[in-house]
């Protein structure tokens, strides 16, 4: 008998990592390009400009770490909180949370009879996980973790921010606004797709948005420093 394996491979499973990856990674190219464009316009020399772009990689990791940590961890405690008070109900109401389950089912397109049938057996293999998943939306391979996202957002972060500081080393002070402005948009766009790769997403369309939003930025903090530098 020849049995057939229907394999497929989905992206779903990457989004918690996948997400704090790219998010910082993307603010430690921006952020600190932008703060060195803006500097670098206001005439500074090029030891301020890259003192600037150093401080602004270690603030800026430090940030991500704490802002990731304390929005993931905010996320678990209230899941947390919901299976709590889910485990409360289905031993205070074992009849209730069966017909709850039932009727979720009939909504999604099961006639009644099966779907009361579905909910039992679920229920006697793994009561709080069954309503965990169809009636809280929390399955395992979406629980947070706090401090996976606080590492993999600092790191990405001071990763993506080293990019702008080394074309900073390497650019003449003359060109370096316009060097460090193109530069970022090429690392921007290498983001982007890279991330479209991991995710399956469409490349063309993740490259764009980044460096759209990426000149968008450096082009506004370019003109306010010119400003400041002129006013100076």
């Amino acid at each position: 008998m020849i049995r057939y394996r229907h394999k497929e491979q989905h992206h779903s499973d990457r989004i918690g990592w996948l997400r704090a990856s790219v998010l910082g990674a993307n603010d430690g190219i921006l952020s600190t390009a932008s703060l060195i464009v803006g500097v670098a316009a206001a005439h500074s020399t090029q030891g301020a400009v890259l003192i600037a772009g150093v401080a602004g990689l270690v603030a800026g990791a430090m940030s991500m770490a704490a802002g990731e940590y304390v929005s993931v961890s905010s996320q678990a405690d209230t899941e947390k909180a919901d299976l709590v008070q889910e485990r409360r109900e289905l031993s205070e109401d074992d009849k209730g949370e069966h017909q709850e389950l039932a009727s979720i089912y009939v909504a999604r397109g099961l006639d009644r009879p099966l779907a009361k049938k579905v909910a039992q057996e679920l229920m006697a293999k793994d009561a709080l996980g069954a309503h965990a998943r169809d009636e809280l939306g929390i399955t395992v391979n979406f629980i947070p973790h706090p401090v996976q996202a606080a590492l993999a957002s600092a790191i990405s972060f001071s990763i993506g921010a080293a990019m702008p500081l080394i074309v900073v080393f390497i650019s003449p002070q003359a060109r370096l606004v316009p060097m460090v402005f193109g530069t970022t948009l090429i690392f921007l766009a290498g983001l982007g797709t890279l991330a479209a790769l991991t995710g399956g997403a469409p490349i063309m369309k993740a490259a764009l948005r980044v460096t759209f939003w990426g000149a968008l930025a450096m082009g506004i903090t370019a003109l306010v420093g010119n400003c400041f530098g002129n006013i100076s």
